[in-house]
């Protein structure tokens, strides 16, 4: 919003601020239910105290023009005050023929999404060079794009009348039977038909849980858990049962009371490197968790995203390659491993979900790039992702271990953090009663970036977590990150501060 404020008026400035958002809002250049900006970053903009831009909000809400909701901010209302009525039929309750009213035309799911509105870390504003460990994402500057040029081209040049026409939705079969090999290698014994080719993990869990969800429907996850999950659950309208995760991963003890009592419909675990605490399931774990699922006759959703980023432990066979009773349905992505933006997973499944799951994919987008899985198919075929893996193996295990070494030299000593095996992050713990979310712009202003706990629950716990992820920092500037960050906890510590949340923003993708 372009405000300007007159600092030698004598009229408050919070009151010119309300003086403009009404012109703005009258003028109908500020429509109904838009949200206006969030209090911290509108005070940013102007270079006032967030006191003034609360005030001037109250002052809107009181006089009729805002309406505040906890936790996802305010926005313009429905109904400005003096202004007419929409005019009803008496007979049918309808609004008369004129503007669509959209907000009553959106699914209830969609209504669920909106109204779940994740932090945006990039929307604060560090002063200097800023140290983010935000991402959770690869490192672009590790991307092996020469040597994948050159395979595109050449696909392009042998098979590109034929890849750029419609393709079989289930996947480009040499890319499927090459994962069934691949597969092997991590020890789970599957033929082509028993894989689906999707845009990346994340179409993989919309399918999965359309395929077998309901409204209603109960859905157990880890505590904390991958927000993109939570989201898809939501949209679903499902229950969302949180099971903590202990250092052997989600705990079977407390899992098993959950299971016969509530009944769920199904599982939804990352059992190797979960995201974000990096903890990975023994084997003994492993076992323990299908014979409960095997008990109560539930299915298990493995996300499985980055079980190739192993830098120390012997590696654990998956949930899918373990079960014997068809129980599991794994997903698997190139993301993590190769290019976010080629968008190309799979789903893992017993032949009567894979059935619906080719349904749902075909309603969905008919079929997921032929030209990028053939892409793919050759660049794995020249062992080139073999490679690219080992470089980034010992890279990111670098990172991490600086990290380590950098929370054990700098952390305050009742901070306590995840030792990941593998993958890309940690989650670190603060003492109860700080919280995370509201001490992210003062880490902002030191040069640092997280992601709050918050993000990572459905039950409104993670207040005093937050995730470091490694991947996309280098490693020699993790250090400087760690004594950024932890200066910034030590000064909350020192003052005493309870923080409580602020606003959340809509943000970046949920990696």
């Amino acid at each position: 919003m372009l405000i300007h404020l007159d600092r030698r008026s004598g009229s408050p400035l919070y009151a010119q601020i309300v003086n403009y958002v009404r012109q703005l809002i009258e003028t109908d250049v500020l429509k109904p239910g838009v949200k206006l900006p969030a209090t911290r970053e509108l005070a940013v903009d102007l270079g006032v105290d967030r006191a003034t831009i609360v005030a001037a909000y109250d002052e809107l809400v009181a006089q009729g023009f805002a309406t505040a909701h906890v936790g996802q901010g305010t926005f313009v209302a429905a109904q400005l005050p003096g202004a007419a009525p929409l005019h009803e039929d008496s007979t049918d309750g309808k609004s008369l023929p004129g503007e669509i009213n959209w907000r009553q035309c959106f699914s209830r799911a969609a209504r669920i999404n909106a109204d779940w509105r994740p932090p945006d870390v990039s929307a604060h504003r560090a002063q200097g060079e800023t140290i983010s460990f935000a991402g959770g994402m690869p490192d672009s500057s590790l991307f092996p794009i020469n040597a994948f040029r050159q395979v595109m081209n050449e696909v392009l040049r042998t098979e590109g009348k034929a890849l750029l026409q419609y393709s079989p939705a289930s996947g480009y079969p040499p890319l499927r039977r090459y994962l069934a090999d691949y597969l092997v290698r991590k020890g789970i014994i599957v033929t082509d038909a028993d894989i689906l080719i999707v845009n990346g993990s994340q179409q993989g869990l919309d399918l999965v849980a359309r395929t077998l969800l309901d409204p209603g429907d109960r859905v157990v996850v880890e505590g904390p858990s991958y927000p993109g999950a939570l989201q898809i659950f939501r949209a679903y309208q499902s229950e969302v049962l949180t099971v903590p995760v202990g250092s052997d991963g989600i705990r079977r003890d407390i899992l098993e009371g959950v299971m016969h009592r509530l009944a769920p419909k199904c599982i939804y675990v990352m059992p190797t490197f979960q995201n974000p605490t990096g903890a990975t399931v023994s084997l003994e774990g492993r076992r323990e968790l299908l014979a409960i699922a095997a008990k109560a006759q539930v299915p298990i959703i493995e996300d499985d995203f980055h079980h190739e980023l192993r830098y120390d432990g012997a590696p654990v066979i998956p949930l899918r390659g373990l079960d014997r009773k068809g129980l599991v349905i794994a997903i698997g992505t190139f993301s993590k491993i190769l290019f976010p933006g080629l968008r190309v997973g799979w789903i893992i499944a017993p032949p009567e979900v894979m059935e619906r799951l080719i349904i749902a994919k075909r309603a969905s987008d008919f079929h997921t790039s032929a030209l990028i899985q053939a892409a793919i198919y050759h660049f794995c075929r020249r062992r080139l992702l073999d490679r690219h893996m080992e470089r980034m193996r010992l890279e990111y295990r670098r990172r991490r271990d600086t990290l380590m070494q950098g929370l054990s030299r700098h952390c305050p000593p009742n901070v306590t953090w995840t030792h990941p095996q593998g993958g890309f992050s940690l989650l670190l713990t603060l003492p109860s009663g700080l919280d995370t979310q509201s001490l992210l712009p003062e880490a902002a202003s030191a040069g640092v970036l997280y992601t709050p706990g918050t993000l990572f629950y459905a039950d409104g716990g993670g207040r005093n977590q937050l995730r470091l992820s490694f991947s996309e920092v280098p490693a020699e500037q993790i250090e400087a990150g760690v004594q950024r960050l932890s200066s910034v906890i030590e000064a909350a510590l020192q003052s005493g501060r309870r923080l409580r949340s602020v606003e959340r923003q809509e943000g970046p993708p949920l990696v």
